[in-house]
């Protein structure tokens, strides 16, 4: 009698075309096979050596781009082709996403927590909290310096001052990471404390203006030009925080607080 196979256990087999050259290995012909192997597929992994040997396949088959993957003799498509084979999400890089300002956000809690850990032996102080704004306005203006122009182009979508003079789009990230690092020694508060109430005054009424009084959609330029943030609480409270690190800073070294641990 010959024994029955159970579908259940059978191997899955796939077969993978991907650009694999001296020069250049494709990113997305190795996660197509890591998310084969995942799933359970025995992968047959065919190597495409020359820009030639690639352009040809293309033709062959009749598609624009490589990786390409076939199951069971049909051809399933590329990498997001694939993943939705197996139901799994493919992300949209036109949606728009909070996840940057998120991430950025916990970092640097975490930055701050973890340096008034080393200093005064606990993550929750005062000074934590005050690092945790400088922190942010640090990694903020980084962002926006990686490509200053993209960020001056949305920027004047709806700063006020930057319609007006159009210079101070290229001064915010240098001024705004300016007075973040002085924040964060805790000195030239002369300094550090007008630039961070100007900038985000200018900015929270500029912001508050354009998404809740003339009800716009816009990108936010707050973590540089390339973000697909929307404009909107989150922008606002960035310059919020700007605004209250200053005057908190200020009253601090007007000696009516002690925002300090000796």
């Amino acid at each position: 009698m010959l024994d029955r196979v159970n579908p259940s256990t059978a191997v899955k087999k796939a077969v993978l075309y991907r650009m694999v050259t001296a020069e250049h290995t494709c990113p997305y012909g190795l996660k197509a096979k890591d998310l084969l192997r995942r799933s359970g597929y025995e992968v047959d992994d065919r190597h495409l050596t020359t820009r030639a040997q690639t352009d040809a396949f293309k033709v062959e088959h009749g598609v624009k781009t490589t990786p390409q993957v076939f199951i069971d003799g049909a051809r399933v498509g590329g990498y997001d082709d694939l993943r939705r084979y197996f139901g799994k999400p493919v992300a949209d890089p036109k949606a728009t996403t909070y996840r940057p300002v998120i991430v950025l956000f916990a970092m640097t809690a975490l930055m701050a927590m973890g340096v008034s850990y080393a200093v005064f032996g606990t993550p929750f102080t005062v000074r934590a909290l005050e690092w945790f704004i400088a922190f942010s306005m640090v990694v903020l203006a980084m962002l926006k310096l990686q490509n200053v122009e993209t960020f001056a182009t949305m920027f004047l979508n709806y700063d006020l001052l930057a319609k007006r003079w159009v210079p101070y789009s290229y001064i915010y990230p240098y001024a705004e990471g300016l007075a973040g690092v002085l924040m964060v020694a805790g000195v030239a508060n002369w300094l550090s404390v007008p630039v961070a109430l100007f900038i985000g005054g200018i900015g929270a009424v500029s912001v508050f203006k354009a998404v809740y009084i003339d009800k716009r959609e816009l990108k936010c330029a707050c973590v540089g030009g390339s973000s697909n943030v929307p404009l909107g609480f989150i922008s606002l409270t960035e310059n919020l925080m700007m605004i209250a690190m200053a005057v908190w800073m200020a009253l601090a070294s007007s000696g009516l607080m002690l925002g300090h641990q000796m």
